[in-house]
């Protein structure tokens, strides 16, 4: 699909009325290219993708909230997770679409998860090409181009790290904010180059969903390796993705940790 196509569930829905160019569902290799010519990332020997994430070398779990709101509320720990209100989610969602009017962004359109049964359609909106690069390789992203064109994604992020969040307007702990709202499934970050906080993002979605489904989530895959043996990991195990699944058990759980 070109780049420009207006998509029948596009990012109007989402209030992002006006922006710079929409690039949607871009290949690996045209978003490697960009990264490089706009000086997101470096090439190393042999060719890998380096990128620095300046302050943050990994994820800020203290500047993570959720939108306190009647339809999940008595599902939530909250004394695990902090609650955030309505108004700040709004005030910090008004002034990143403010902010996107004159950024390129780009658009994945995945899956987070494999199991037919469990998986949810996300979409990622990234301020930068090496962003979506990323999320295109931790989730599965739509190939078919009949079914990307009905894509209707049941969450979506945005992510803009160029964006700082203002602790007295946004009820942020600092100028780095990543605030999931259930009730509009939608996250928000900002203020964060590193790229995990979207991974770990749909995670958290999935590991609130699922428990209420009788499944238990696992931070966890399985690659299959040239002769088809199998190896499972529980951390980072998606830097392959050739046979990437989700693992799941039934479960009661009744409290949900999300940090």
């Amino acid at each position: 699909m070109s780049t420009q196509v207006e998509r029948a569930h596009g990012l109007e829905a989402l209030g992002i009325v006006r922006s710079g160019r929409v690039h949607w569902n871009l290949s690996p290799a045209v978003l490697y290219e960009i990264a490089v010519r706009r000086n997101e990332a470096i090439l190393a020997s042999e060719g890998p993708l380096v990128a620095r994430t300046g302050q943050h070398t990994g994820r800020s779990p203290q500047d993570k909230f959720t939108v306190k709101e009647p339809t999940t509320e008595q599902n939530i720990n909250w004394g695990m997770n902090k609650p955030l209100s309505d108004a700040n989610f709004d005030a910090l969602h008004r002034d990143m679409m403010t902010y996107v009017q004159d950024k390129e962004l780009y658009v994945l359109d995945a899956w987070g998860g494999a199991d037919p049964a469990y998986r949810v359609p996300v979409r990622i909106v990234t301020e930068f090409a090496w962003h979506n690069l990323f999320v295109r390789n931790m989730f599965i992203p739509e190939l078919d181009p009949e079914k990307r064109a009905s894509h209707r994604p049941e969450y979506t992020v945005i992510d803009c790290p160029g964006f700082k969040a203002d602790p007295a307007r946004h009820g942020s702990r600092t100028e780095t904010a990543i605030y999931v709202h259930y009730g509009r499934k939608l996250v928000l970050i900002a203020g964060s180059e590193y790229a995990g906080e979207m991974k770990k993002s749909i995670f958290t979605i999935l590991n609130y969903q699922l428990p209420l489904k009788g499944v238990l989530s696992m931070h966890c895959s399985a690659n299959v390796g040239r002769k088809r043996s199998r190896r499972s990991g529980t951390r980072r195990a998606a830097s392959e993705r050739y046979s990437r699944t989700s693992c799941s058990t039934p479960t009661r759980a009744k409290w949900i940790s999300m940090t």
